[in-house]
C-alpha cells in the first residue's frame, strides 16, 4: 500500500516511544521495592474539580449528549469570554471563540484556513513537535529557527526578520513553551507582531500553558496587541481536562466563519459532554481550585530546579510557567559515559529508574544536548526522582 508522502515525512512522537520503553520496564520491576517515577509526560496528577465532574454526570443524565454547533455552545463561548475579562482584563467578543476539540484540533483548524502549499512558518528550535507537524499536515512548511538561553529558547525580532522571505507566511509561537517552560517578554512579542503585520503575515500564539505563569511579567495574554493575533487554548492543562479533548481558538472576525465551515466537515462538533462539563470550570469554586493547584505547580517548580542543579543538571533558563524543566545533560552525560541526551535518558532508565524526555523530539539546535523533565508529577515522586538522580550522577 502507497504511503502518503504528507505521513512519511512526519516524524515519530519520540516521548512516546521512550513512555513505552518506561513503561515496559516499570512492569517489569514492580514486584521489587522500586517502582518507575514517571517524569516523561505533560499530563497534571490533578483530575477535573468535582463540579466538572457533576456537570458532566448531569448532561449524560440529561440526555445533553447530542450534536452541538461546530464553533461550540454559545453558553461556554461566553463563559471563556468573560474568564478574558476577569483573568486578563480583555474584551473579547465570544462571537470570535471557537470551541475545538482540543489545541490539536484548534491548531489544525487554524493551519487549514491560513496555510497554502509551500507556505513557511517560523518556529523556534526547540518547540512543541506536533505543533510543527500541523504545518506540514497542511502541506506548509516549518522552519526552526535556533534560540539559546539568551533569548529564552524564544524568537525575537530580529531572527524573524532576516529569515522572512518570499514564502513566509507568519510565525507560530508558544509562550510559555513545551518544553523549555519560558515565556516571551511582552515588548519581544509586540515587536514580532509588528513586524509580521506589516509583511501581512499571520501571528498564531499557543497560549495552552499561560493560566500556569508564575510571574507577572509573563502573564499577559498575546490578545492584549490587537485583534489580528490568533490564539490556542485548552482545557487540558490548567482546566486538568487532558483527556477529556476540549480547547479553543480566539480568531480574527472575519476569520471566524472560514474556521466555522472547515469544522463543521472536519469534526462536526467538539464533544457535547465535554463542552457541558467545562461550563463548570468557570464557577468560583472550581477557579479556586485551580489556582491552587498553580500554586502547586510553582512550589514543585521551586523544590526541582534546585534539586537538579544540585545534582549535576545545569538548567540555564529557570521556567517561568508550565510543568516543565528544560536541563542541560552535557555534564551528566559525560559523567555516565554517554553521548547524547537519548542514551542519558535511557541509561536514567534503567539504572535510576526515573522516566525522563530526551531532547530529540523538539528539534535540532543543541536539542541532543537537553532533556525535559515534566513536573506535573506530585511532590513525593519529584522528591524521589531527585534523590535518585543525586545518588546516581554524583
Amino acid at each position: 500500500m502507497k504511503i502518503s508522502e504528507r505521513a512519511r515525512n512526519i516524524t515519530p512522537f519520540y516521548v512516546m516511544e521512550v513512555g513505552k520503553a518506561a513503561a515496559t520496564l516499570g512492569a517489569q520491576i514492580a514486584h521489587t521495592d522500586r517502582t518507575m517515577v514517571y517524569l516523561n509526560i505533560g499530563e497534571p496528577d490533578f483530575t477535573a474539580p468535582p463540579l466538572v465532574q457533576e456537570a458532566a454526570q448531569r448532561a449524560i443524565r440529561l440526555g445533553n449528549s447530542q450534536y452541538t454547533p461546530a464553533v461550540g455552545l454559545t453558553a461556554l463561548r461566553e463563559r471563556i469570554s468573560h474568564w478574558y475579562r476577569q483573568r486578563h482584563g480583555l474584551d473579547i467578543n465570544a462571537e470570535r471563540i471557537v470551541v475545538t476539540a482540543g489545541a490539536s484540533a484548534a491548531l489544525q483548524l487554524a493551519c487549514l484556513a491560513l496555510i497554502d502549499a509551500g507556505d513557511e512558518i517560523l518556529m523556534p528550535d526547540p518547540s512543541y513537535p506536533c505543533n510543527r507537524h500541523f504545518v506540514s499536515a497542511a502541506d506548509g512548511r516549518p522552519v526552526l529557527l535556533p534560540t539559546t538561553a539568551a533569548s529564552r529558547f524564544q524568537l525575537d525580532a530580529e531572527q524573524v526578520q532576516q529569515a522572512w522571505g518570499p514564502r513566509t507566511r507568519g510565525v507560530l509561537l508558544a509562550s510559555p513553551s513545551n518544553p523549555t517552560g519560558s515565556s516571551i517578554a511582552p515588548e519581544v512579542l509586540r515587536a514580532i507582531h509588528t513586524l509580521v503585520q506589516a509583511r501581512g503575515g499571520i501571528t498564531l500564539v499557543d497560549e495552552i500553558y499561560l493560566p500556569l505563569s508564575f510571574d507577572d511579567r509573563f502573564g499577559s495574554s498575546a490578545l492584549a496587541l490587537d485583534e489580528n493575533v490568533i490564539s490556542i487554548n485548552s482545557f487540558s492543562k490548567y482546566f486538568n481536562m487532558t483527556g477529556w479533548r476540549l480547547g479553543w481558538l480566539v480568531l480574527p472576525p472575519a476569520l471566524v466563519p472560514v474556521v466555522e465551515r472547515l469544522a463543521q466537515n472536519l469534526f462536526i462538533c467538539p464533544s457535547a459532554i465535554a463542552q457541558h462539563a467545562a461550563l463548570a470550570c468557570f464557577e468560583p469554586e472550581s477557579l479556586a481550585i485551580y489556582e491552587q493547584r498553580r500554586s502547586a505547580f510553582a512550589a514543585r517548580r521551586d523544590f526541582f530546579v534546585p534539586a537538579l542543579q544540585h545534582a549535576g543538571l545545569e538548567v540555564p533558563v529557570v521556567p517561568d510557567g508550565a510543568f516543565y524543566v528544560w536541563a542541560d545533560c552535557r555534564s551528566a552525560c559525560a559523567r555516565l559515559g554517554v553521548k547524547d541526551s537519548w542514551d542519558f535518558a535511557f541509561e536514567v532508565m534503567r539504572r535510576a529508574h526515573v522516566a525522563i524526555t530526551p531532547g530529540r523530539d523538539f528539534g535540532n539546535a543543541d536539542t541532543a544536548q537537553f532533556v525535559r523533565f515534566s513536573t506535573a508529577s506530585s511532590m513525593d515522586a519529584l522528591a524521589t526522582a531527585a534523590q535518585r538522580l543525586t545518588t546516581l550522577l554524583t
